[in-house]
């Protein structure tokens, strides 16, 4: 039996509180799996995404807590005076290098569904110092803004926790202004996946068992209204990398490590919502956006 979307949602939210509370006590976050703040382990998705220079452009605990498998912030082309959505924003290392990108004429959202995650974002946008950056509490389903508001929509492994891929990608293009940009990273599948690893709710931590087909995910975003969407090929990843973050989650995972050969990969997907594109009903909430304190939170 496949795993509920609510027992999925649970999930997320429990591992990634978890990260969460490891970065504050001084460990590292991990998008697949719960290991201890004392272990080394180097989780093989989330290594070496940012270089020295984006490095030094956030606060310490920013880089500790990303969980993504991608840098989408190098490759989304920000411009100056842009809005732009994270989705599944986590500790905000991607919300504040957009927010450095578009610059202080520019606004950046990032959207959350876990507490502690967004305790933990607040803490590093005081740190950095940005006047431009609002964390949201939801979920990627239900997006708190209006709209053809958003110029540009980012996100880093996110997407592929989702239990219902189709509502997120519809809430994408309505929140996006005619010719706005969805410019993601994301874990992508490559070919026949077998069953053991899709029935398995706690690999939707490990950034695997959620991910889409490549052209499941082109057409999907065709579906939603997207035009020139194309998914770019960014790393694949081998069994030595599943074993490595299948480690921490029993015998029985780390028996299945070798089925994940060359199957998933890490992908940078880049669609744009069409010029002539018509005001979508709304699917997420239409009262104004309220932030992560709960106060409403202005452009």
């Amino acid at each position: 039996m496949s795993p509920s979307p609510e027992s999925i949602k649970d999930v997320v939210r429990e591992k990634y509180g978890q990260a969460a509370e490891r970065v504050r006590r001084g460990g590292a976050g991990s998008c697949c799996g719960a290991a201890p703040a004392h272990e080394a382990r180097i989780d093989p998705i989330t290594v070496d995404l940012y270089d020295a220079a984006q490095a030094d452009e956030v606060p310490e605990m920013a880089i500790a807590a990303s969980l993504g498998c991608g840098n989408p912030t190098a490759l989304a082309e920000l411009g100056a005076g842009e809005t732009v959505l994270d989705l599944g924003s986590g500790g905000g290392i991607d919300v504040l290098l957009s927010a450095r990108r578009v610059g202080p004429t520019g606004t950046v959202y990032g959207l959350d569904m876990t507490d502690e995650m967004l305790a933990l974002a607040q803490e590093n946008k005081r740190k950095s110092g940005l006047r431009n950056v609002h964390f949201l509490k939801g979920d990627i389903e239900h997006i708190p803004l209006p709209a053809n508001s958003v110029d540009v929509i980012i996100s880093n492994c996110v997407i592929n926790l989702a239990a219902d891929k189709d509502r997120v990608l519809r809430e994408a293009w309505r929140v996006l202004r005619p010719g706005g940009r969805f410019a993601v990273s994301d874990v992508v599948v490559r070919g026949e996946v077998p069953q053991a690893i899709r029935r398995n709710v706690e690999l939707w931590i490990g950034c695997v068992a959620g991910a889409l087909d490549e052209s499941d995910y082109l057409a999907r975003l065709g579906a939603a209204g997207f035009e020139q969407a194309s998914i770019e090929i960014t790393r694949a990843y081998r069994a030595e990398d599943a074993r490595a973050f299948l480690a921490d989650q029993g015998e029985e995972l780390e028996r299945i490590a070798h089925l994940v050969d060359d199957k998933f990969a890490s992908g940078f997907i880049r669609a744009v919502k069409p010029l002539s594109a018509q005001i979508a009903p709304a699917e997420g909430a239409a009262a104004p956006a309220r932030s992560a304190s709960g106060r409403a939170c202005c452009a």
